[in-house]
């Protein structure tokens, strides 16, 4: 199974879901663009909060010095992003995809997040609640759907948010994996609770 993680906008707690959903599955992790951070990088995050021996981490496809848009961050390294260099890592294990921000986050003057996805990827949307986040979500949903590809599940992200969070599962129909409360911090013990709640929902995306 290989899922693709994306979110509604930046800041929404996609690494953190790519973190439950690696320890759930005991999958591997590959973000191809990483911009910016490269010392504490996602991947770092999320290798430091799984507790398995099994994920496996994969390199990044691009490694940009500056927390900018990876189009941006890729001008200022002298360098374009190509997709063609963007190749998915062999494994034989689940692999779980990060995203950087948003599917309209672009990667140069033509492509975006979007088109990273593939067919037989899984899309996994995190949705974080805040003033405009129904809309965002709704919007993120309608275009990846557009595109031909299939939501699998959404996790919200953030307190509680019973009328936001009906809403949006009703209007789309899209599977509810889970929702990461906010907590104090995330370490390996708080993952592995996590995904423990998230497993099965997980294994029925397949």
């Amino acid at each position: 199974m290989k899922l693709f993680v994306t979110g509604i906008s930046t800041d929404v707690g996609k690494t953190i879901a790519s973190s439950i959903i690696v320890e759930a599955l005991e999958a591997d992790y590959w973000k191809p663009i990483q911009a910016g951070d490269l010392d504490n990088s996602d991947t770092h995050k999320v290798k430091s909060r799984i507790s398995n021996s099994k994920s496996q981490f994969h390199s990044n496809s691009y490694q940009l010095n500056t927390p900018a848009s990876p189009h941006l961050a890729a001008e200022i390294d002298g360098i374009i992003i190509d997709l063609k260099e963007i190749q998915q890592p062999e494994t034989k294990n689940h692999l779980v995809i990060e995203g950087a921000g948003g599917i309209f986050v672009p990667l140069n003057e033509k492509d975006t997040i979007i088109d990273l996805i593939k067919p037989d990827y899984k899309v996994i949307i995190v949705s974080r609640h805040y003033l405009g986040s129904i809309n965002h979500t709704l919007l993120t949903i309608e275009a990846i759907q557009n595109r031909g590809f299939k939501v699998a599940g959404i996790i919200f992200s953030g307190s509680e948010n019973k009328s936001t969070e009906s809403l949006i599962l009703n209007k789309t129909g899209i599977k509810w994996i889970g929702r990461i409360d906010e907590e104090p911090y995330f370490d390996q013990n708080i993952i592995k609770e996590y995904a423990d709640l998230f497993r099965e929902n997980l294994l029925q995306l397949q």
